[in-house]
């Protein structure tokens, strides 16, 4: 058991607000992330990212923010311990004089239980003293099919463990699939803030001030978290690509391997654009690329990061196949 001295000046020290965004793979969260730091550009960011690979800090690229990625695992097992540290050396910054940032953000992978960040925050005594936990915010989205969602316990947790969830994708989902959603959300996370982002658009206001402390009052039974049963491709293309047949080939992926793909996510290079371009597709459907800003440290190797439930033997050789 670890025991710290906690000085009076300790105790009485300013604590840096500390926000934490989780949500299953697909949800949003990166571009909620966006949309807070536009609003609140005085922001520290960690993101957590389960491949080896870091693709989603590549949409915040544009936000001139203190950003600090942990890959190859997730934050409540493989890199849990990386946290600690990472979050003291943010605040020692800070008290040397880096006021760069008012708040941390905390970006956790779509495949994380928030739990145990939470414990981090709260228990390690030297954390508690210097950091304010402000909220917790779930991302999910209304297009997710029901049996999908279910058959995740680590979406549902994400959920019972919120304080705010914000419903996203709407645009893509029926009226009824999204009344069914509100009903399980009643269940899962009674007394949690619920938004809906339009079009991924909300107002920050309403996450910056979420309510905090619910999941200490919440009382939902939460399935058994097993190990992690997830695996992580990651493929380099060392060559542009023709979009038409990038395309065809992501969209022939998705459908070969709809029942085993949980999340496709890359940054590509096309001969077509100037720009890179963000490819990303999760629960059977390819959306819409976004183009990143050019940056002088770009190397022009495409990757691709690639989810699945269980090992799928042939998947990589089989996209490498229908790309080249």
């Amino acid at each position: 058991m670890n025991h710290y001295n906690l000085s009076p000046s300790a105790k009485a020290i300013e604590r840096i607000p500390v926000y934490i965004i989780s949500g299953f793979l697909g949800s949003g969260k990166t571009t909620l992330l966006n949309r807070l730091l536009n609003h609140a550009p005085k922001s520290a960011v960690i993101i957590n990212e389960f491949g080896a690979t870091p693709i989603d800090q590549q949409l915040l690229r544009e936000h001139k923010v203190p950003l600090s990625t942990l890959v190859g695992g997730c934050l409540c097992c493989q890199v849990r311990g990386s946290l600690t540290p990472l979050l003291k050396n943010l605040r020692m910054a800070w008290d040397s004089g880096d006021k760069s940032f008012e708040r941390v953000i905390i970006e956790t992978s779509g495949v994380a239980n928030p739990e145990p960040v939470l414990d981090i925050l709260l228990r390690e005594r030297w954390l508690a003293a210097r950091y304010s936990l402000q909220g917790v915010i779930a991302t999910v989205s209304a297009s997710m099919d029901k049996d999908h969602f279910d058959s995740f316990p680590e979406a549902q947790a994400q959920i019972a463990w919120a304080d705010t969830v914000v419903m996203t994708q709407t645009d893509l989902a029926t009226a009824d699939a999204i009344a069914k959603l509100d009903a399980r959300l009643s269940v899962l996370a009674p007394a949690a803030t619920r938004l809906t982002a339009v079009q991924g658009e909300l107002d920050p206001d309403a996450l910056l001030n979420c309510p905090k402390k619910f999941w200490r009052l919440r009382d939902t039974k939460l399935p058994d978290l097993p190990e992690h049963g997830f695996n992580t491709i990651t493929l380099q293309l060392e060559h542009p690509l023709q979009w038409e047949r990038l395309q065809k080939a992501l969209e022939y992926l998705i459908a070969r391997y709809s029942k085993q793909l949980v999340r496709l996510k890359g940054m590509v290079y096309t001969p077509e654009q100037n720009e890179p371009l963000l490819v990303q597709g999760v629960a059977g459907r390819l959306y819409p690329t976004t183009r990143l800003p050019v940056r002088t440290s770009d190397d022009g190797i495409g990757r691709l990061v690639i989810i699945t439930q269980g090992e799928v033997k042939g998947l990589a050789e089989d996209l490498m196949t229908q790309l080249y």
